[in-house]
């Protein structure tokens, strides 16, 4: 069981950093080429809703980035 979990959890590490590489990827298409992909738009939205509900938002965000920066789970 707990090798499937650990399979799975690589898995959707991969899918995760895939994403964020495309992302990358068209944020510089997207500065290259001005509304082109419309991800700094979208992005800026995202930001825009974080630091609208202050504190908490910041709180969220900062949680969001140790949990997406952890490298292995522990099982």
């Amino acid at each position: 069981m707990k090798d499937s979990i650990a399979k799975v959890t690589e898995w959707l590490r991969y899918v995760t950093e895939l994403g964020m590489t495309l992302i990358l990827t068209f944020v510089i298409i997207d500065v290259l080429f001005p509304n082109t992909t419309g991800v700094v738009a979208n992005l800026g939205a995202i930001v825009g809703q974080f630091s609208k509900e202050g504190l908490s938002g910041l709180i969220a965000l900062l949680m969001f980035l140790v949990i997406f920066k952890t490298k292995k789970p522990q099982i």
